[in-house]
């Protein structure tokens, strides 16, 4: 058999630090966060030592959102900002709560309904998104593109469901500063483990996720995979020393 001609499932990622076909990274995924689906607003808070708060309310500063907005939250787990944009959209907006793995979304949904939030949580993958064309004005992704397998197919699908006009905002770990690389590695692969360890009873999904940051595309990285799918005004905010960065791209053909 020719090597181009070769099924599509024998074709190889990353998941981690380990070699695996593509077709098994989306369920080993899925296992991760299945385990850590109760526990994770607690890890979040115990990792960066609240950060992830501050970044999250810098991404939303960045939307831009109005009240009568139409905004998709792709791999929204918990709903931090699901959240925070149906209090901004107001009753004539709309907001999805979306995510692939159905243990995260129903505890969003849970979390949304004792907020007093009645939102649409749609269990789907964001390589094949189930939405028309041109339907949002603001896409938003938290800390899950660097767990899809095909990332430039879920950018490409982000592109077409949004207006001409709207906005995507990535919010995800990336590279940090050089000079304090040792230091930060030293805290992913010691600190973070002992961590998921000790509060979520799972230490390997923690080994997964510090393996998983060193794996994403670095900023210029991602900001040309952005560009090629077709966003302009590709721009980036490194955060916390980059250990995050928020990508924004806008539609405009």
């Amino acid at each position: 058999m020719d090597i181009e001609n070769k099924p599509s499932e024998q074709e190889t990622t990353h998941f981690g630090f380990q070699t695996v076909k593509e077709g098994e990274k989306a369920q080993k995924v899925a296992n991760v966060f299945h385990s850590v689906a109760q526990r994770y607003d607690v890890m979040n808070d115990f990792m960066s030592v609240g950060l992830h708060r501050i970044w999250k309310v810098f991404t939303i500063g960045k939307s831009h959102v109005r009240p009568g907005m139409k905004v998709l939250d792709i791999a929204a787990g918990t709903g931090d900002l699901t959240l925070a944009f149906a209090k901004k959209v107001g009753k004539t907006g709309e907001v999805w709560h979306t995510d692939i793995n159905e243990s995260m979304l129903s505890v969003g949904r849970d979390r949304l309904i004792d907020k007093g939030f009645s939102l649409p949580s749609v269990v789907c993958d964001a390589e094949a998104l189930p939405f028309p064309d041109n339907y949002f004005d603001i896409v938003t992704v938290a800390f899950g593109l660097r767990n899809m397998t095909h990332k430039d197919k879920a950018l490409a699908e982000m592109y077409r469901v949004l207006k001409l006009g709207g906005k995507l905002l990535v919010l995800e770990f990336s590279h940090i500063y050089k000079p304090l690389a040792p230091a930060y590695d030293w805290y992913s692969f010691n600190i973070l483990p002992w961590l998921g360890k000790k509060v979520a009873q799972d230490e390997e999904s923690y080994r997964y996720l510090a393996e998983s940051i060193r794996m994403h595309p670095d900023q210029e990285t991602l900001a040309k995979m952005m560009q090629t799918v077709g966003f302009e005004r590709v721009n980036y905010h490194n955060m916390t020393a980059g250990i995050v960065a928020l990508h924004e791209g806008v539609k405009l053909k």
